[in-house]
């Protein structure tokens, strides 16, 4: 009998997630400068966007040309 997909180990953790975890929204609102820790709670903190960043392809010219370079 297999396992399940969701239940597999290993490459899921490369995956996009929508959802953060409280440490990893504190993170993302600290370097943007929104949260402080001295001045602000655990609690009620404002929403953070997770943003998944796509890799275009390249045509097939161009690879063909960066290719023909080396």
């Amino acid at each position: 009998m297999s396992i399940h997909s969701s239940f597999r180990s290993g490459g899921g953790s490369s995956r996009h997630r929508n959802v953060l975890t409280r440490l990893e929204r504190l993170e993302k609102l600290e370097n943007a400068g929104r949260w402080d820790a001295r001045d602000q709670g655990l609690f009620g903190l404002p929403k953070v966007r997770s943003i998944k960043v796509a890799m275009k392809k390249k045509k097939k010219k161009e690879v063909e040309e960066e290719d023909a370079k080396k």
